[in-house]
């Protein structure tokens, strides 16, 4: 079974203006090298033959800073929301349109978050692919602009809304197609009551990463990247 992910790449990046006026966010350079350039390299590494980056805000960049993936020793495909439905398609719209250069249970992981160590290790999407889950989310500690955060883990494993200690989604997960069908190609929609359909039915599972994770959201969270970068290169 081919092991595939997609990259959410299709935002505006509102709250990094002016930088993503004219670069889309998982296209700045952290450490010289693209935000996505880490996903793309922890996704090879960890066994993902073929990626797909869905593009909408100045999607024309995207294929000649990465052009087809051999440089990562991946695959990648792209689906252009922009070109084809006029603009981004959220989430859930955004993974329904790609479903098929996805296989059956892959990897989701958004372009501007910054995930050092996470290694998208292929046990955990086999073990998931013979699961009943329709998806399993990795959470991470709250981080101060989102104290309230996402989710709880019950004792089964079971994500659930309520729950004396909630975390933060950290943006990466794996998902099986099952999750989406019904949603026609060029559908507008939010992943959250996808979410929340699999919580009501006990198909979302997460676990808890401890490993780093910055949400690169603002001017000053992509510094906090850059001083991860320079510091774990011993600069």
């Amino acid at each position: 079974m081919t092991a595939t992910a997609i990259v959410l790449a299709a935002g505006r990046g509102e709250r990094l203006r002016p930088l993503t006026d004219h670069t889309p966010k998982p296209l700045l350079k952290v450490g010289g090298r693209h935000l996505i350039d880490y996903h793309l390299h922890a996704l090879a590494t960890g066994g993902v033959q073929a990626a797909v980056i869905n593009t909408a805000w100045l999607e024309e960049q995207f294929e000649p800073a990465l052009g087809d993936g051999r440089a990562h020793g991946l695959r990648l495909h792209y689906s252009h929301e922009g070109r084809d439905h006029g603009g981004a398609l959220e989430t859930a719209g955004g993974i329904a349109k790609a479903l098929p250069l996805l296989a059956e249970a892959f990897w989701v992981v958004s372009g501007d978050v910054l995930l050092p160590g996470f290694a998208f290790p292929d046990s955990e999407r086999l073990c998931f692919a013979q699961s009943p889950l329709h998806a399993l989310l990795w959470l991470v500690p709250n981080a101060p602009h989102h104290p309230q955060g996402d989710f709880g883990i019950d004792a089964k494993g079971f994500a659930v809304r309520e729950a004396p200690q909630r975390h933060t989604w950290a943006s990466v997960g794996l998902f099986k197609a099952a999750m989406f069908e019904g949603i026609a190609p060029g559908t507008r929609m939010a992943l959250r009551p996808l979410l929340e359909r699999a919580i009501d039915q006990q198909r979302l599972g997460a676990r808890l990463w401890n490993g780093g994770w910055i949400d690169v959201g603002t001017a000053e969270r992509l510094q906090q990247a850059q001083d991860w970068v320079r510091r774990a290169a011993g600069v």
